[in-house]
């Protein structure tokens, strides 16, 4: 009983401090604006690692908290935007749908959730930051132009899962959470 209450103490204070990274690194993002999607994509790497080290709902945490945190401390942020509409989630949908679907399938679903998450961001950009509905109907081409690179970033995730499974995972010798 002692050694399970100990065990969630360390991954609910893991999750805590990769919350506080999360936001710390999207608020880099946001001061440096050539940067801005790369953190909310070295963001996401965080996600994976709670995925693949603490498991159950301590990625749904961990999502959560940096994207409250996130909206609340950060001044308008395109990173933060881009991880609370796709990044931060992707990892935990591509953990779920590689788990339990065909090669196929699963392909389908990640670009289908990926388009839903670029039409999110466009309809939030026109209903909620009330931006100019000429300039959102300009950008809805994304939603072809896009999908080539999502298939990038997700073979990139890929390989990086990858190598920090075979690789740097003993290396860090990170104890079983």
């Amino acid at each position: 009983m002692r050694g399970e209450r100990k065990k969630t103490t360390l991954r609910l204070t893991l999750s805590a401090i990769l919350s506080a990274l999360g936001v710390i690194l999207l608020w880099l993002g946001g001061l440096v604006q050539i940067i801005d999607l790369s953190m909310a994509v070295l963001v996401s790497f965080l996600v994976v690692f709670a995925v693949i080290e603490l498991r159950g709902k301590y990625p749904y945490l961990i999502y959560a908290v940096t994207s409250v945190l996130s909206f609340l401390l950060l001044p308008a942020n395109t990173a933060a935007m881009a991880y609370v509409l796709f990044a931060g989630y992707y990892p935990i949908v591509k953990g779920l749908v590689e788990g339990h679907l065909p090669k196929a399938a699963a392909w389908a679903v990640k670009i289908v959730v990926f388009c839903a998450g670029v039409a999110g961001a466009l309809l939030l950009s026109e209903f909620v930051l009330l931006w100019n509905l000429s300039f959102v109907w300009a950008h809805w081409y994304l939603l072809f132009i896009l999908p080539p690179i999502f298939v990038l970033y997700d073979v990139v995730l890929t390989r990086m899962i990858s190598s920090y499974l075979l690789h740097w995972r003993d290396r860090l010798h990170i104890p079983d959470l």
